[in-house]
């Protein structure tokens, strides 16, 4: 891809407004013009109940499971909160999904010792039970409010025994008086995308207030993987183009293809 590949293009992002920012610069580098529309906000959420659980048991766990960059965060201010030491860690071995989250453990300086290719819970699934260590080992996932049961059953399945702490929320962000929602309304964009679940719900749930003008221009949908279409599609959210694998940078990539077979079909 050029760096004018989506020069004059208006591409709309829809996660929560803090985690847009690397999105938003590939997008930019290609030449779009970017409008943040946070459909969504992620909020720390956990109880200080679970946390006198869990904490005090770090030295019994083999593996520490984290599905997104929000649960590395919020779990890690926690932990810093209490303890002083990253060693207090103890010898637990770390798996995530993606490479947002993988890059929000190495930032810490910890090393990611599970990372499956495609990043679903699923796929972390698999290759945590393709170690082989599974079978009676002590394993905590770190959840936010809307996380999918899939990763847990399926450890579990394999003998593990799992906790879960859940260390965020995810709740819909209310944009009937927000700026951005009045410049989508009245402009529309050549694309929105989709990189949750949650936020696709959320568009649909905030219909009235994101209802485009007569002369806005109508954007294709993209969406980021299989868990987002499939709420897209309940939704009603015609999907015009979907990412080879849930990443950002597969995401980017189709939103090129679909607008520059658009432009051809003009």
């Amino acid at each position: 891809m050029s760096s004018s590949s989506l020069a004059g293009r208006r591409i709309v992002l829809t996660r929560a407004g803090h985690q847009n920012s690397e999105l938003h610069a590939k997008l930019a580098a290609l030449g779009a013009e970017v409008l943040e529309l946070p459909l969504i906000r992620v909020i720390k959420s956990v109880r200080n109940e679970d946390l006198a659980e869990v904490f005090p048991e770090l030295g019994g766990y083999d593996w520490i499971a984290f599905t997104s960059a929000n649960g590395v965060r919020f779990y890690f201010e926690e932990f810093f909160r209490v303890f002083d030491d990253i060693r207090s860690l103890g010898l637990i071995r770390i798996a995530c999904v993606g490479e947002a989250t993988a890059k929000a453990i190495v930032a810490l300086h910890l090393k990611v010792e599970c990372q499956p290719e495609i990043a679903t819970a699923e796929a972390l699934a698999a290759a945590l039970v393709a170690t082989g260590s599974l079978d009676s080992a002590k394993v905590l996932v770190v959840t936010g409010n809307r996380n999918r049961e899939v990763l847990v059953t399926k450890l579990e399945e394999a003998r593990a025994i799992v906790d879960t702490l859940q260390v965020y929320q995810t709740e819909k962000n209310d944009l009937s008086s927000d700026p951005s929602a009045a410049d989508f309304r009245a402009r529309g964009a050549d694309a929105i995308l989709f990189a949750s679940s949650s936020a696709a719900q959320s568009f649909v749930d905030q219909a009235a207030v994101l209802q485009l003008a007569k002369d806005a221009r109508r954007p294709l949908a993209g969406s980021m993987g299989p868990q987002t279409s499939e709420t897209m599609k309940k939704a009603g959210i015609p999907i015009d183009f979907t990412a080879k694998e849930p990443s950002l940078d597969a995401l980017v990539v189709a939103a090129v293809k679909a607008l520059e077979s658009e432009s051809r079909k003009r």
